[in-house]
């Protein structure tokens, strides 16, 4: 059974090893290891957090964008409706523009109308004046005596003339 134990002087050669690397180890390994353990957590825990202020700029960024295109799509309505108004606006004026020019046609047709009308009846009026006097004179130059005789004579000269 002594082959399974160590011996004491075995057990001190180990003790003694053992804390001579260990010794080494905590005054050269440890602490940069540490250092470099302690840098590494830091960095990540920056890493972690610029991640955290990234998702809340891109969340904040993508509320301003939908506001953003909220405003965007009010404007468009905006003017959506300013042209439509300003459309029916010029639609509405035309249409009185040209109700008032077919207005101002209509009066002057009129008024060509009523005047040409006046013109014909003179002259119609004057027609009939020199009708009647060329009647007047054909029944001197007949010299007739009989009153039948002058209705007849009457009578087929307007038969004889054609009014226009």
């Amino acid at each position: 059974m002594e082959t399974l134990q160590p011996g004491f002087g075995t057990i001190i050669w180990t003790t003694i090893a053992f804390g001579l690397v260990f010794f080494i180890l905590a005054k050269y390994a440890w602490r940069p290891i540490l250092s470099y353990l302690k840098q590494r957590e830091n960095s990540i825990e920056e890493a972690l957090q610029a991640a955290r202020n990234a998702k809340e700029e891109m969340s904040r960024l993508q509320a301003d964008n939908e506001k953003i295109i909220a405003e965007g799509k009010l404007e468009r309505d905006k003017i959506i409706k300013e042209a439509r108004d300003m459309k029916e606006s010029i639609i509405t004026e035309a249409k009185n523009q040209a109700t008032k020019e077919a207005k101002k046609l209509i009066e002057l047709a009129k008024q060509t109308i009523r005047g040409e009308k006046e013109t014909a009846i003179n002259e119609m009026k004057e027609q009939i004046v020199t009708l009647s006097i060329d009647i007047a004179g054909k029944v001197l130059h007949q010299r007739l005596t009989e009153n039948a005789e002058q209705r007849e004579l009457i009578e087929k000269s307007l038969r004889d003339v054609k009014l226009n």
